[in-house]
This record gives C-alpha cells, sequence and structure tokens, in this order.
C-alpha cells in the first residue's frame, strides 16, 4: 500500500481498498472471536451483512483494482492464485493457496513459478475456471483502458514492459504458459522470492475471454468467489452481492461465506456512520464498515460505554508515517542536521497530536512493528518519549550552527492525523527547544502530494507515510531506497534519493531467497543500515479501531489488512 494520497486504489490500506485501509497483534477486541449480540454467539449462515462506507468501491473490475491480499469487498467475487491467511494477529500474514494447489513451486533461481489449479473449479455460470482465464486475466490488466492495478507484473514478466494487452495485442505474453488447463507457468526476468504474495492481487483472477466486456466489465463481472454482483450502482458506491451457487467451499478454505447477501452502501459521512453502528438501529444492527475509522472524540465516548467498546475492533497494519529529508538541500545535506532533528522529535506529543495512544504507537524503525516485515528493533537516535533537545543542539553545533538555524516543514492540510497540521505544530514546538525555528508550509493535499512527489520539487523537509502492498520488507524498503526506482519524470517515492550499490545488491539478494521467513531477517538488517543514513524520522505507526454493529459475529482481524475480514463474518 504505497502513500495513500498519491495511489487512492490503495487504502490503506491497502487497497488495500487498499483496502487496505486498515498490527503488533492485529485482533479485535479481547477475546472478540465469534462475538455478538444475544445468547448464541456461535455464527450461522443466513441474514443480509450491510457494509457502511465512506469511500465508494470503484473500478469493480479484477484489472483495475490497486489491493492488498486480494482485498475486503473484491475478495468476495474474485478468487486469486494465492490469498492471506484469514486468521487473527501475526498468522494473517501467511500467503495460502486459493485457486491453486500450492503457494507456488519455485525454479532454483525463483525466475520461473508454476502452479497448479485445484479440482472442481467453477464461474458463477458453472462453467469451468481454467488457467487459460488466469492468463488472459492478467494480460487484461496491461491493458491501458484498464490501468490502476499493481504494476509489478509489467516490471518482473519477461518482456510485458510494453504489453499492450489483448485488445491490441492478440498474441499475449509469452511470458505466461498454460501447457494445460489445469497448469500456469510464469516467466520472470529476475528472480523474485515474493511471488505468492503479488498473486493475491486481483489482477490473478479468472476471466473468461467470452465474458469480457472491456471497460463496462464492472457492472457485471463473472465471479470466482462466493459472491456475485447483483448491483452495481454509480461506480459502486452501492454494490450487492448475492451467493454464488457455483462456489464450493470444499474448494475454499479460507472464505467462510455467512451471509446469503451483502448489502455495500458508500459515500457517507464517517460521523454518520460511527452513529449509525453505535446505534445499531434495525438493518445497522448487522452492519460493518471497511474504511471508517473511529476518531479521538468518539474512542473517548466509545471508551466509556462498555457495550460500545465490547463491539470495537482494533487492527494494525503495516503503515509507518515519517519525517523524510532532501539531502540534495541545504541544510539538510549535512547528516548531523539530520540526526540533531531525529534527536530532537518529541514522539509523546507527535502519538498525542494523531489522536492519543491508542490510536498510534511510536516508531523508531523505518519497517512496521510486525514479524512479517522483518522488523528488528532499534533506536539509532534516542530521544526518549519527549526528545532529546540537549543532545539535538550538540549536533547542531558541529555542524555549524552553534546559533540554531530556521527550516521549513511541509505538510499536507488534509485532516488526517497523519501529514496533517496537528502533526505538523507537535514537531515544530519539539524542534524550537533544540534551537531549531520551524516554518511550517501547508498544502492542499493534491499540491501536496504533486510536490514531495516530484525530484524537481521536493522540499528538503516534510511529512510523508508509506503502506504495504503485502506484509514483507521488500514492498515497504524498495520503493523507498532503492536507488534505481528513483523516477526522475514522474511520481518519485525515493525521498531520499539513495543510490547506494550495497543496499541496492542487499534488495537484489533477498529477492532471491524463497524462505520468506529468511528474507524478513534479511529485510529488518537492512532497515537499521539504512536507518543509520538518517533519511527519514519514523514518528508512529497507526492503529486501526472500528465499530461493528450488535448482531455482528466472528470478528477476525489479521495484521495483513488490520480491519475486519468481511469473509469471515456472520450475522445470525
Amino acid at each position: 500500500m504505497r502513500q495513500p494520497s498519491v495511489r487512492a486504489r490503495r487504502v490503506a490500506a491497502a487497497s488495500v481498498s487498499l483496502v487496505l485501509a486498515a498490527g503488533a497483534a492485529a485482533c479485535g477486541p479481547e477475546d472478540n472471536d465469534a462475538k455478538g449480540a444475544g445468547g448464541d454467539s456461535t455464527p450461522h449462515k443466513g441474514g443480509t451483512l450491510t457494509v457502511l462506507n465512506a469511500n465508494a468501491q470503484q473500478d469493480f473490475d479484477p484489472a483495475r483494482l490497486y489491493t492488498s491480499g486480494g482485498g475486503n469487498v473484491p475478495s468476495l467475487v474474485f478468487r486469486t492464485l494465492t490469498t492471506r491467511n484469514r486468521e487473527n494477529g501475526a498468522a494473517g500474514t501467511k500467503v495460502v493457496p486459493d485457486l491453486a494447489t500450492d503457494t507456488g513451486r519455485p525454479s532454483e533461481d525463483a525466475t520461473v513459478w508454476t502452479y497448479t489449479l485445484k479440482k472442481g473449479l467453477k464461474y458463477e455460470d458453472g462453467t469451468p475456471i481454467t488457467s487459460a482465464d488466469i492468463k488472459y486475466g492478467i494480460e487484461r490488466s496491461f491493458a491501458p483502458e484498464l490501468s490502476g492495478g499493481a504494476p509489478y507484473l509489467r516490471d518482473w514478466l519477461t518482456g510485458a514492459a510494453d504489453y499492450q494487452g489483448p485488445y491490441k495485442d492478440k498474441k499475449g505474453l509469452d511470458a505466461i504458459e498454460t501447457p494445460d488447463e489445469r497448469t500456469i507457468v510464469f516467466h520472470l526476468n529476475k528472480p523474485e522470492g515474493e511471488f505468492p504474495y503479488l498473486a493475491t492481487q486481483t489482477q490473478f483472477a479468472p476471466v473468461p475471454k467470452s465474458k469480457d466486456t472491456g471497460t463496462k466489465y464492472e457492472e457485471h463481472p463473472v465471479s470466482s468467489g462466493p459472491y456475485k454482483v447483483v448491483q452495481n450502482e454509480n461506480d459502486g458506491e452501492r454494490l450487492v452481492l448475492e451467493r454464488n451457487p457455483h462456489w464450493s467451499a470444499a474448494t475454499d478454505a479460507e472464505r467462510k461465506a455467512y451471509p446469503d447477501k451483502i448489502d455495500v452502501r458508500s459515500g457517507l459521512d464517517s460521523s454518520v456512520i460511527n452513529q449509525r453502528l453505535s446505534a445499531s438501529q434495525g438493518a445497522d444492527a448487522a452492519a460493518v464498515t471497511t474504511d471508517t475509522n473511529l476518531g479521538p472524540a468518539e474512542l473517548a465516548k466509545v471508551t466509556g460505554d462498555k457495550d460500545l467498546a465490547s463491539r470495537v475492533g482494533t487492527g494494525h497494519f503495516g503503515y509507518t508515517n515519517y519525517v523524510a529529508f532532501n539531502p540534495k538541500t541545504k541544510p539538510f545535506d549535512d547528516v548531523k542536521v539530520r540526526q540533531a532533528i531525529s534527536y530532537a522529535i518529541d514522539r509523546s506529543s507527535v502519538v498525542n497530536a494523531a489522536g492519543g495512544s491508542a490510536l498510534a504507537e511510536p516508531a523508531t524503525t523505518f519497517l512496521p512493528d510486525q514479524k512479517s516485515f522483518g522488523h528488528t528493533p532499534y533506536d539509532l537516535f534516542p530521544a526518549g518519549k519527549s526528545g532529546d533537545p540537549a543532545k539535538a543542539r550538540a549536533l547542531l553545533k558541529e555542524a555549524g550552527y552553534a546559533k540554531g538555524l530556521t527550516v521549513t516543514l511541509t505538510h499536507s492540510n488534509a485532516k488526517d492525523f497523519e501529514t496533517s497540521p496537528e502533526i505538523a505544530t507537535a514537531i515544530q514546538d519539539a524542534l524550537k527547544k533544540a534551537g531549531i525555528t520551524v516554518k511550517l508550509q501547508g498544502l492542499e493535499e493534491n499540491d501536496y502530494s504533486d510536490k514531495i512527489h516530484d525530484v524537481k520539487t521536493e522540499p528538503g523537509f516534510f511529512l510523508a507515510h508509506w503502506g504495504a502492498d503485502w506484509p514483507s520488507g521488500g514492498p515497504f524498503l524498495a520503493p523507498i531506497f532503492d536507488g534505481r526506482q528513483i523516477v526522475k519524470d514522474g511520481a518519485n517515492f525515493n525521498t531520499g534519493l539513495l543510490n547506494d550499490k550495497s543496499v541496492n545488491t542487499e534488495i537484489d539478494a533477498i529477492n532471491k531467497l524463497t524462505d520468506l521467513d529468511q528474507a524478513a531477517r534479511r529485510w529488518g538488517a537492512l532497515d537499521k543500515k539504512i536507518g543509520e543514513k538518517a533519511l527519514t524520522v519514523p514518528l508512529f505507526h497507526p492503529v486501526y479501531k472500528r465499530l461493528y454493529g450488535e448482531d455482528v459475529k466472528n470478528v477476525v482481524i489479521s495484521d495483513w489488512t488490520g480491519v475486519l475480514d468481511i469473509s469471515q463474518v456472520a450475522v445470525k
């Protein structure tokens, strides 16, 4: 889940639709598995689940969706080769088979990945799902008119960089072979040990070529999952899903599919969503949200109500809010200045500005505090809870700024409690104690995004955030610190403009590993090595607090998404 402000299709998470949208251990309220109102908390099939969201589920086409782990609502309709493990907490960060019999069989150098489809897979019309359908689904995601999905396939598949999709190039991609109806083989131009993670993206959902209607496919995509689309209004603002009669639980160990019907209603104000979930009147008693958090004021009210507090799901998504430096500009070209600011940061005040400790956890590492990312604890510039202005002043003196200095901090005016004025002001106040005068430059969201992601206009000192496409250090560290990913004429995310050969080489070496636990340890070590350069100051990792209706049961929140997984929810 990259910067949500730039890639809104993500999530946030993402997604994730991000998705994503929305930990250390992610779980709902204490012991909230299979929790619900009434004397019987056992989940049963039946009923209607209502989803109340602020943002519409736009572009409901598997080619166009940018999701993490297949997304939340999308994964009810689109099955993929692999998917996320639908379990609470850290167990939910694992990749598991979905349409495929396993998570993939790599060649010795991880440049060829082979998958075999399960037997008995069918679409909503009863026709069989074949490997050719998955190949076609991937190929159509390359069509310019269906852009929006994750970019990895264009980068990773051999000879795919200039492919324009099957509408213009009917020959298809030679990098994907389908020797029979159940086998699909991917040829990559470089080793990618994390290919099983990528195969969770909706671009790996099967699409029958005979049913492809191009840009109109999103209106009625052909379901391979437990639900089919029966209504799609105003580009995903209202989605109604009903059971796919040809989905078989025998082929799908992940999705519980308890409700008979799922009614997704979007375009709602966040305060209205939380009011309705709180009241739980009528259909809202069986309602959830996949994109609306409780704010600080709402959380204070909920905390004081035992019943409401029992209906709050708590999750952590792999996401870091941080200060970014452009070391090509003065005075940030001096590492001692960057270190001084690192020491001066008061994380307690930053956390308070982000909504308090219930909604934000202080960060001293760039990687999120989760094992799957390879999190290795370190604090290279220990500032304590409230900063170390004396240490900061000493470093400034060594850098030639004994009398202090004045800098400008660029931030967004969006009220997101992440890169917004509250966070910027907390940093301004902390740095003042160290003799650093901070002038604030607040920009409207689009202007802010454009400015910080263009190497020609990137400020020297600004607020930023990053989320994961999947729970691993790879999509977290590489886009921000791999010098080969610096984009000079387009959206650039390597804010420190780092192009260190040893870092690039280690990224390549880790990508070759198919042992994901071993890879995670290497990502953690690399995180610390990069951290020594003081190109960022990690501030905090967000915590997601979301209400659900009183009749909702079987609440599962994994560390992959950080939010309630509606494929597990029951309402009876």
